[in-house]
C-alpha cells in the first residue's frame, strides 16, 4: 500500500497537512504546487487500496481525476472549503467539505482531530486571511497578543511563499517547506530553530513595500482595481496585497490583475469583507476561475477580456 498527500501549497494547505501528519505520521508521496496550482489529483499514480489524502483544493476542479481514482479502487479522504459542485457518493470517498465564508481547511482538520494541534490550525487560518476565525480558534491556547502576532506573521509568510506563476518564483517549494515544518509540533519551536521564517519575512517585507507603492487603476467607494507588472515580486505579492487591502477597506471589493510574461493576467479578487461573498461566483464566470466566497481568482485572463472583467467586477459588488 502506498500513501499520497495532495495539498495546496499555501499556508492553509500546508498547516492542514502538518496537523494530520503530527497526529498520524507516515511516509507519503507529496503532490503540491503554488497557490493556484490546484489541478493536482491528475498527477497521482495510485494503485487499488492505496490511500490519498486531499487538502485545500477544489473538488470541482479535480472531479474527473477523483472519479478515476475511486473507480480504480483508491481510497480518498478529502478536506476542503472551496466550491465543490456535486459531491460524489462512493464508499471509497471520505469527505470533509464545508464552504462557510470564515472557515478554511486548517480549521476543518482541527475539527476532525479535536484540536490536537490547534496552534498550527491558527497559523493556517491567519495565513488564509480569516483573521477573526483565527483569533477565535486561538482563545483556548491562552496566548498573549505578542505571541498571537507571531503566529499571524508566520501564517502570512507561509501563504506569501505560495504565490507565483511558477515554482521558480517562490522562495521554497511547498513540499520542501512542509518537510521543514514537519518535525515541529510547536510552531514557536519551528520559528526559533529554522531560518525559513526569517527568509520569508525579509522577502515579504521587501515585496510588500513595492506593492504598497502601486496606484490603483480604479478607485471608487465600492471597487478598487490594481494592475501589477510581470515581475516575480509582483506575482508573489499579489494575493497578500489583496488580503491587506480587503482588511483595510472592508466595504470595498478588490481586484488585482498581475501581468503574465506570456500575456494576459492572473487575477486575485476579494469580496468586501463586510459582505464576505461573491468572489467565487464572479471568477467562475471566466474559464480558469475559481476559489471561495470571500477570495477567488482567475489563472489566466486574456487581455481581450479585460473590459468584460471590469464590467462584471463592478456589477458583482
Amino acid at each position: 500500500m502506498a500513501y499520497f498527500d495532495v495539498f495546496n501549497g499555501d499556508a492553509d494547505g500546508i498547516c492542514a497537512l502538518q496537523q494530520l501528519r503530527l497526529t498520524a505520521p507516515r511516509e507519503a508521496t507529496l503532490v503540491t504546487g503554488g497557490k493556484r496550482d490546484i489541478a493536482l489529483l491528475a498527477r497521482v499514480r495510485a494503485n487499488p487500496d492505496d490511500e490519498v489524502t486531499v487538502l485545500d483544493i477544489s473538488l470541482d476542479k479535480n472531479r474527473d481525476a477523483l472519479l478515476g481514482l475511486l473507480e480504480h479502487g483508491v481510497r480518498v479522504r478529502y478536506f476542503d472549503h472551496h466550491f465543490p459542485g456535486a459531491i460524489p457518493e462512493h464508499r471509497g470517498l471520505d469527505v470533509h467539505i464545508e464552504t462557510l465564508p470564515d472557515k478554511g481547511t486548517s480549521l476543518l482538520v482541527d475539527d476532525f482531530l479535536g484540536g490536537k494541534h490547534r496552534a498550527w490550525a491558527v497559523v493556517g487560518t491567519f495565513g488564509d486571511n480569516f483573521e477573526a476565525a483565527a483569533r477565535q480558534a486561538a482563545r483556548p491556547l491562552g496566548l498573549d497578543e505578542a505571541r498571537l502576532a507571531v503566529l499571524r506573521e508566520l501564517g502570512i509568510c507561509l501563504n506569501y511563499n505560495a504565490y507565483g506563476a511558477r515554482i521558480e518564483d517562490l522562495y521554497a517549494g511547498p513540499d520542501a517547506l512542509f518537510r521543514r515544518l514537519q518535525p515541529y509540533a510547536d510552531p514557536f519551536e519551528f520559528i526559533a530553530a529554522d531560518d525559513a521564517f526569517r527568509t520569508l519575512r525579509a522577502g515579504y517585507a521587501e515585496d510588500m513595500a513595492r506593492a504598497w507603492a502601486l496606484q490603483p487603476e480604479i478607485a471608487e467607494d465600492r471597487h478598487a482595481l490594481y494592475i501589477l507588472p510581470a515581475e516575480p515580486w509582483a506575482r508573489r505579492a499579489s494575493g497578500l496585497l489583496a488580503n491587506r487591502l480587503a482588511q483595510a477597506f472592508a466595504g470595498r471589493a478588490h481586484a488585482l490583475l498581475t501581468r503574465l510574461p506570456t500575456g494576459g493576467f492572473v487575477v486575485s479578487v476579494r469580496a468586501p469583507t463586510a459582505v464576505g461573498t461573491g468572489a467565487d461566483t464572479l471568477c467562475r464566470r471566466f474559464p480558469t476561475g475559481g476559489g471561495r466566497k470571500a477570495a477567488a481568482g482567475i489563472d489566466h485572463l486574456p487581455e481581450d477580456d479585460y473590459d468584460e472583467f471590469v464590467r462584471q467586477f463592478k456589477a458583482a459588488f
